[in-house]
């Protein structure tokens, strides 16, 4: 059978390309709350 093909604008890979490295950058930035893992060397443990 045959197999159907989606037509991507360049404009919308452009847009998520922008979003999965503005994702990473903010990741690195606010790297993302892991709650049950243990404080590294020279870290404090953070209550909330």
């Amino acid at each position: 059978m045959g197999e159907i093909v989606r037509f991507v604008p360049k404009s919308e890979l452009e847009r998520a390309r922008l979003i999965r490295e503005a994702r990473a950058i903010y990741d690195s930035i606010f790297p993302p709350a892991a709650p049950d893992r243990a404080p590294q060397d020279g870290e404090e443990r953070v209550k909330s």
